[in-house]
C-alpha cells in the first residue's frame, strides 16, 4: 500500500466517523466553483466560492476541512444534511473532487448543487437550471466528465460578458470585480446560496421561478 493509498485510507475513515457522529448520512452535495489562494480573490471566475462565502457569513457555516481535494464542510441545509465542497484542484478539475464526495456519501447527481460563474448573464444575474450541458464553463465540464452525467441542478451567477470582443477570455474571468459589479456580485452571492437552498427544498423548478433573472 503507498503512502497514498494509506491517507485516502484514514481520510474515508474519519468521513465516516464524522457522519456517523452527525446522526444523519449527507444527502446532498452543494458545490461552489472557483480558484484556490488569495491570487484569485474577487476574481469573476471565483463566483462559485463567493456564494457559500457568503452562506458563511450569513450562517456561521465553516468550509474549511480538507477532503476529497476540497476544502468541505457539513451542515443542515434546506431541511437536509449536506457536504459543501469548494475543490481545491483548480477550476479545471473541479471534477475530481465531486466525484469523489459523491461516490463516497453515494449521492447521485440529481442531489449535487453547483453554484458557478457564467459571461453569459450581466453581472449579479441568476439562472437555475435542473441539468444541462457545461456551456463553455470548464469546471462544469469537468464535474460531467467525472460524474459521467450532465444531470444535476445548478446556479449559474452573471458575470458579465467581455468588454470587447478582442478581449482575452481567460483574463476577463481572472480579473476582479471593481465599482457597481462588485456590489452587483455581493448582492448576487446571497441570492446564489438562497437559490440552492430552495433547489433542495423545493427543486429547481420552484428555484428558477423564484430566483432566475433577478437582480
Amino acid at each position: 500500500m503507498s503512502v497514498f493509498d494509506i491517507f485516502a485510507k484514514l481520510e474515508r475513515e474519519q468521513a465516516q466517523k464524522e457522519s456517523a457522529a452527525a446522526g444523519m448520512p449527507i444527502e446532498w452535495l452543494v458545490v461552489g466553483l472557483g480558484n484556490p489562494g488569495p491570487k484569485y480573490e474577487n476574481t469573476r471566475h471565483n463566483a462559485g466560492f463567493r456564494a457559500l462565502d457568503a452562506y458563511c457569513g450569513h450562517s456561521g457555516q465553516r468550509i474549511e476541512r480538507l477532503k476529497f481535494k476540497a476544502l468541505t464542510g457539513e451542515g443542515q441545509f434546506g431541511g437536509h444534511r449536506v457536504l459543501f465542497l469548494k475543490p481545491q484542484t483548480f477550476m479545471n478539475l473541479s471534477g475530481e473532487a465531486v466525484r469523489d464526495a459523491a461516490a463516497f456519501y453515494k449521492v447521485p447527481p440529481e442531489r449535487i448543487v453547483v453554484l458557478f460563474d457564467d459571461i453569459s448573464l450581466e453581472v449579479g444575474r441568476l439562472r437555475v437550471r435542473a441539468k444541462g450541458s457545461a456551456g463553455g464553463q470548464n469546471g462544469v465540464k469537468s464535474i460531467i466528465y467525472h460524474l459521467q452525467s450532465d444531470q444535476f441542478p445548478r446556479v449559474k451567477i452573471g458575470i458579465g460578458g467581455k468588454p470587447h470582443p478582442d478581449y482575452d477570455l481567460a483574463d476577463w474571468v481572472l480579473s476582479k470585480f471593481q465599482g457597481e459589479d462588485l456590489q452587483k456580485i455581493d448582492e448576487a452571492a446571497q441570492r446564489a446560496w438562497q437559490a440552492a437552498e430552495e433547489i433542495i427544498r423545493n427543486g429547481a423548478a420552484a428555484a428558477a421561478q423564484r430566483f432566475n433573472g433577478t437582480q
